[in-house]
């Protein structure tokens, strides 16, 4: 009969910020324990398994999502993570830039995403199994920049705005906004985008208050030194764990179960009200807001 071994790649996509790890088996398998599995297969006796893995794709998006030391952390994974505890299941991170991670989670079943806008355009493609954030976003410049004004949407046009490909906001600047093409650069991720702003090479991006910090340290800038000009009411949102429609019903069922145990917990309340109003800890105004 043939013999399918289940291999496993941990991949973290290289770019500035990340170390790249492939190859990696976890748990280590060694030769004897593969020919105890190849024999027992043989003969047709069940051999003892190594923890089940589930396969989980993410992107790099302080504070919620972080890779550090070798190591994902943040303040969502530490829910996604409390989840995988109570069902018995051992992550196996790929950290890629947003693009990629979104289409993988969507073109391939039984690979878990988490921290994404649930969205029309996204609610046929996957199961939800709970939320995971809360965001408020606006648009934000250099405090510097003084030759960008802007009191309502459309005049944003007039600027070069950046957002990451793939991203519910890019899609809402397009399609919503009517961001023209010439005025709108898309980025693989929201660090890269933050590079570009600090650098002047774009006006404007979106982001939420809540989740700079780890970009001010980055970049060496101060609160003050950052402006939020204009809040979008129709873009605060709360982010979901999903898999592709197709998975595997019991590992949704599974993950959905794991989930209504983590609902309360400390650490889902903490990140859930960072995007609360009022911009709790932010120190930014949040009633700016125009659509006109």
């Amino acid at each position: 009969m043939p013999l399918f071994l289940p291999l496993f790649k941990v991949k973290l996509i290289q770019y500035p910020e990340l170390l790249q790890l492939t190859g990696k088996w976890n748990p280590p398998v060694s030769r004897a324990w593969l020919l105890r599995l190849f024999f027992g297969a043989a003969l047709g006796v069940a051999m003892p398994l190594a923890a089940e893995n589930l396969r989980v794709v993410l992107e790099v998006s302080p504070p919620h999502q972080t890779f550090e030391n070798g190591k994902v952390s943040g303040l969502t994974t530490a829910v996604v993570e409390l989840m995988l505890q109570q069902a018995k299941l051992t992550p196996q991170y790929e950290v890629y830039p947003w693009a990629r991670a979104f289409r993988l989670a969507a073109t391939t079943p039984n690979v878990l995403i988490y921290n994404m806008a649930r969205t029309p355009e996204r609610e046929q493609q996957f199961e939800w199994i709970g939320k995971v954030g809360s965001y408020k976003f606006g648009f934000l410049k250099l405090a510097k920049r003084q030759d960008i004004q802007v009191q309502q949407l459309k005049d944003v046009h007039q600027y070069v705005v950046g957002a990451q490909r793939d991203d519910f906001s890019a899609e809402w600047l397009k399609n919503v906004a009517r961001q023209p093409a010439s005025q709108l650069q898309l980025q693989p991720d929201v660090v890269e985008t933050w590079r570009l702003l600090v650098n002047g090479k774009l006006d404007l991006m979106l982001d939420d208050p809540s989740a700079i910090d780890d970009m001010l340290i980055k970049h060496k800038l101060k609160l003050a030194e950052v402006e939020f000009v204009l809040f979008i009411p129709e873009l605060e949102q709360q982010t979901w764990i999903a898999l592709k429609k197709g998975s595997d019903p019991k590992l949704i069922e599974r993950l959905r179960d794991a989930y209504q145990q983590v609902e309360g917990s400390a650490e889902l309340k903490k990140v859930m009200e960072l995007g609360l109003p009022q911009g709790k800890g932010t120190g930014f105004d949040l009633v700016k807001t125009s659509l006109l």
